[in-house]
């Protein structure tokens, strides 16, 4: 058979269902391939989409997400989406056409280097040769996305091999020799760590996005309900805990609580469990602070332990493994007094009232109408944490955003993929004037497939979280006014897609029921102040 007709038997052998994807000259062997497979093509408006797309579908089925393009600037039009994905560890396959194998390095129409391009940002790169390694080469690639740390894969496949014949033959496992990811802790470890948190007094554990991606959220709780440790968590790890358990304090980090930030210095013993402790979450926590803070480090990225934090305790594993492992073995911490004096502190949330959407209150009330499995996807800037700092974690629902990159227009997309991976679950995508134009072209997808998501889109006529910046630093802002945006409203009509302005609070309410109730695509535009800040 065809080399291109293998690739998609490998990914129906892979259970892919779904796709995103753009087609183009250097694809099209794949294209018809795929034409006549049970797959399901998503097709995106702009390859970026398909990227984030797939990125959404990934953390709402647990599989791994799988988006086409083809050679040249529809190659580079992936690049963001793939830098997002590796920053925030989402398991992607990218498969994209490159030019015929005999044409590679001579500059020929539409050739670019993405593997060469992409190198600093994907887990593993492939850039095919023979046609008779595609099978390999295929399950290879699935295997490392979703495995470890997960993270995205490239396949570039010249025209010409995708045409090529070959003897088709699906390995039926993978040993790929250097590759052997640690999945269960270390014995003497796990005992230092026991007796760590046995000593503490004022133990804390901070969540990232590793307990997500590990599914290790019900260890987690079961390690908490144990311990009595209260839990902080960083934006990626929102959703690890429900907000309203008794060891809930809230995010850390720049735009995080206060209170939460403040356990943070108070403590005796941290417990980092898939966490990167990244500027953004920690940059405001001094080496003074941790002169004597025992650090116990719970990574399956070795990688990632004492890179920006010293750490006393490293633990290299999969959390899912080993947090039973330390329940099991663990006493009770007498945290009642810590507890009280974190409890003292005040998760401050104001909401002056400025004749406009208070986009706080908005959030809450939102969150307090969305079903216990509703899908939150925010895009990047104000709109983010005010969507982060307000949405209730509850068991059974999720929150999506890019963490690591800060890529603006991502909601959208990744929206869309959510709700591929979750027809039946309410999908919300929270914006900023200034992200949804950079991905409103997406709302041709979302029409065509009459997806039910509701858009809440925050218009504050300015890039916000850039105006905070600039204010704080220099007292003035510069080039972040968005004087000439469009009427959203009549632009959503114009793909038929039904909307209604917000101006005041008490619109809310009769917004929201109406968006929810509709059968199909909303848009909800609130008007903000625009000085409306983010804490």
């Amino acid at each position: 058979m065809k080399a291109a007709e293998a690739l998609i038997k490998c990914l129906l052998e892979e259970q892919v269902d779904t796709v995103f994807g753009y087609p183009g000259g250097f694809i099209l062997h794949v294209y018809e391939a795929l034409r006549k497979s049970p797959i399901r093509h998503v097709l995106v408006r702009q390859e970026q989409a398909a990227a984030h797309s797939a990125n959404g579908y990934a953390r709402v089925s647990g599989k791994v997400g799988v988006c086409i393009g083809t050679s040249g600037p529809g190659a580079t039009n992936l690049i963001t989406g793939i830098a997002n994905a590796y920053m925030d560890s989402i398991p992607l396959v990218v498969i994209t056409g490159q030019v015929k194998s005999s044409m590679i390095g001579r500059d020929v129409f539409q050739e670019v280097d993405i593997t060469g391009a992409t190198e600093s940002f994907t887990k593993h790169s492939y850039l095919v040769k023979d046609a008779q390694e595609i099978p390999r080469i295929i399950k290879e690639a699935f295997y490392i996305a979703s495995t470890g740390r997960p993270g995205p894969v490239l396949i570039d496949i010249p025209s010409d091999i995708q045409e090529a014949k070959i003897d088709f033959s699906y390995p039926v496992s993978v040993d790929i020799r250097g590759y052997k990811p640690t999945v269960k802790g270390h014995a003497g470890q796990i005992k230092r760590a026991v007796k760590a948190i046995g000593e503490s007094k004022r133990p804390l554990i901070v969540a990232g996005g590793g307990v997500l991606l590990a599914h290790a959220q019900s260890e987690l709780q079961a390690f908490v309900d144990k311990t009595g440790i209260p839990l902080v968590h960083t934006l990626m790890g929102k959703g690890t805990l429900p907000s309203k358990d008794k060891h809930y304090l809230g995010m850390i980090g720049t735009h995080g609580f206060a209170r939460a930030n403040r356990a943070l210095t108070r403590s005796d013993l941290i417990i980092f469990i898939g966490v990167r402790v990244a500027d953004r979450a920690w940059g405001g926590v001094s080496d003074k602070a941790l002169q004597n803070v025992r650090i116990i480090h719970i990574d399956i990225d070795p990688a990632e332990i004492g890179k920006n934090v010293g750490t006393q305790i490293p633990l290299v594993g999969d959390a899912k493994t080993i947090l039973p492992e330390i329940t099991a073995k663990v006493s009770r911490v007498d945290t009642a007094e810590w507890l009280n004096e974190l409890n003292g502190y005040r998760n401050e949330n104001p909401r002056p009232e400025t004749g406009l959407v208070n986009p706080k209150y908005a959030i809450q009330l939102l969150s307090d109408k969305l079903n216990e499995d509703a899908i939150m996807v925010a895009d990047v800037g104000q709109n983010q944490m005010w969507a982060a700092r307000n949405f209730e974690d509850r068991p059974g629902r999720s929150f999506l955003t890019s963490g690591g990159l800060g890529t603006m227009g991502y909601s959208l997309p990744a929206a869309v993929g959510a709700k591929f991976a979750a027809p039946k679950r309410q999908v919300v995508a929270v914006m900023g004037d200034g992200g949804f134009q950079m991905s409103l072209f997406e709302l041709g997808t979302i029409k065509t497939h009459q997806l039910g998501i509701v858009m809440v889109l925050f218009n504050n006529t300015r890039l916000g979280m850039v105006r905070e910046l600039q204010s704080r630093n220099y007292g003035n802002t510069y080039a972040v006014d968005l004087e000439q945006n469009p009427d959203f409203i009549k632009l959503c009509a114009a793909y038929d897609i039904p909307g209604i302005r917000v101006s005041d609070n008490s619109q809310l309410q009769e917004a929201f029921d109406k968006a929810l109730k509709h059968n199909g695509p909303f848009l909800v535009e609130c008007m903000v102040d625009p000085l409306e800040a983010t804490l």
